[in-house]
């Protein structure tokens, strides 16, 4: 479908450019977009690169199991369907603090992993358990203490404080959790009446 909105688009563009005879700003702004965009790819993958090295450097240091220690009392309360020593509860704990550290992608592999284990966990394999609708929640809100990608972006745009936005990121990031949490909780308990 994307394919056909994309398709149309450039269309549009160029049946445009020749009616108002603009051919040459068209021109122009596909090449500056291209640039551009490869000047964005090629800091983003630097900035993935690196804090995903980070991440793997705080993984064999201990440092993401420990964070993980400390939110697992926190996440025991919210997935009580999942045993104590269960793997999913572990993997849940180190995609949150990934995320926690702004590193939503180097959370990604223990998103999936976690989310295995619960399925593994359902009694119903052709659909979701309530655990698995929370884990995705918590997962989406993602509240990161350091926003590094948004950071990131912000200063390669020139943005002169890069993290001013924190209190507003935080702010928003736990309301959406509130609310997504409190709207998986209510379908959970009217899912068992």
């Amino acid at each position: 479908m994307m394919n056909y909105i994309f398709g149309a688009l450039i269309l549009i563009s160029v049946v445009c450019s020749a009616v108002t005879g603009r051919g040459r700003e068209l021109t122009q702004g596909v090449i500056d977009g291209a640039s551009d965009s490869v000047k964005l790819l090629t800091t983003m993958a630097g900035m993935m690169l690196l804090w995903s090295g980070i991440m793997e450097i705080a993984q064999r240091g201990g440092f993401t199991a420990l964070l993980g220690r400390v939110l697992s009392p926190v996440l025991r309360r919210v997935f009580k369907n999942v045993p104590k020593k269960s793997k999913a509860l572990s993997k849940i704990s180190m995609n949150v603090s990934a995320n926690l550290l702004g590193l939503g992608n180097a959370a990604t592999p223990f998103g999936i992993s976690a989310m295995k284990e619960l399925r593994r966990l359902s009694p119903r394999e052709d659909e979701a358990s309530g655990d698995m609708v929370v884990f995705v929640v918590i997962n989406t809100a993602s509240i990161q203490l350091m926003p590094t990608m948004i950071g990131t972006l912000r200063q390669m745009y020139g943005s002169r404080e890069t993290f001013s936005i924190l209190p507003c990121v935080w702010l928003s990031s736990i309301c959406a959790l509130a609310v997504g949490l409190g709207i998986a909780k209510l379908f959970q308990g009217r899912e068992r009446d």
